[in-house]
């Protein structure tokens, strides 16, 4: 028989902390792409790979968490540890191939559209890969039109993200930039809920693997310390604290306030009298 699907058990509580963690690791991977691409003389392939790792992890948290509300009222529903842990990795790596993509080859047409491409199609990956986590005495089936349609939106909002992080410098419209990725992300994950559908094989709830709060929760600690982490990292940066235009204003003034000297040497440079010019 078809199971009763229902993916708000706990209301908009679930929705909104998804999008929250969506958000913040949007806007924390946007900040660290620029400033990889603001300071020619930073370790551009760490600043990547953190922003990387932040967009991929916020959009994982954003997954799980919203899975906490999803339930079928005719079976309880597990989840395989090792699977939720594999489609991370898919998150974090298919992101980092996008964002190193776009930071070394710029806002392109071709580099955006290979990259987006590619990190939207891995969105996508990690979402299915984290629904097939799911064990529940019954089996899933999707609408194939839906699913399409969730990995395009996957794809559109992974090409609109990774050209927001090349093109968007200042705090503020990152900031708006990672609010419209966290309803594109959102909008992808629900869309891709909505093609889903449930045959239940038996009529009692059975029980396969751990519940879905006690394997989900201790797992969503780690990344979510992680983001805590980089944006701590984020906050403590002089130049995306400032912003291109303060951090120049600053840096020009500061070589102004330092004598005329050899930098090298620590002497000061000679000058040349009237006779000598």
């Amino acid at each position: 028989m078809d199971g009763t699907v229902d993916g708000f058990r706990y209301g908009w509580v679930t929705p909104v902390a998804a999008y929250v963690m969506a958000c913040l690791g949007g806007a924390l991977g946007l900040r660290c792409i620029v400033r990889s691409l603001l300071d020619g003389q930073s370790w551009r392939p760490g600043w990547l790979a953190l922003g990387a790792a932040s967009i991929g992890c916020g959009i994982w948290t954003m997954h799980f968490i919203a899975m906490i509300g999803f339930q079928v009222e005719e079976t309880r529903i597990g989840y395989d540890a090792g699977l939720t842990l594999l489609s991370l990795l898919v998150a974090v790596v298919v992101v980092g191939i996008g964002v190193f993509i776009v930071g070394y080859r710029g806002a392109g047409v071709a580099a955006l559209c290979l990259a987006g491409t590619v990190t939207g199609l891995g969105v996508a990956a990690m979402h299915y890969l984290g629904m097939a986590a799911m064990h529940l005495d019954g089996s899933i089936r999707y609408d194939p039109f839906t699913v399409a349609l969730s990995v395009l939106i996957a794809v559109v909002a992974a090409t609109a993200a990774l050209w927001a992080a090349v093109s968007i410098r200042g705090f503020v419209t990152s900031l708006g930039a990672s609010l419209v990725m966290g309803v594109a992300v959102s909008g992808m994950h629900y869309t891709g809920m909505a093609a889903v559908s449930v045959h239940v094989h038996g009529v009692s709830p059975s029980w396969v693997g751990d519940a879905p709060t006690s394997l989900l929760l201790p797992m969503l600690i780690g990344p979510v310390i992680f983001l805590l982490l980089a944006a701590v990292v984020v906050m403590f940066d002089p130049l995306l604290v400032l912003g291109e235009g303060d951090w120049n204003r600053t840096a020009r003034a500061g070589r102004a306030a330092v004598p005329e000297e050899d930098r090298t040497a620590g002497r000061p440079v000679p000058r040349r009298s009237w006779s000598d010019r």
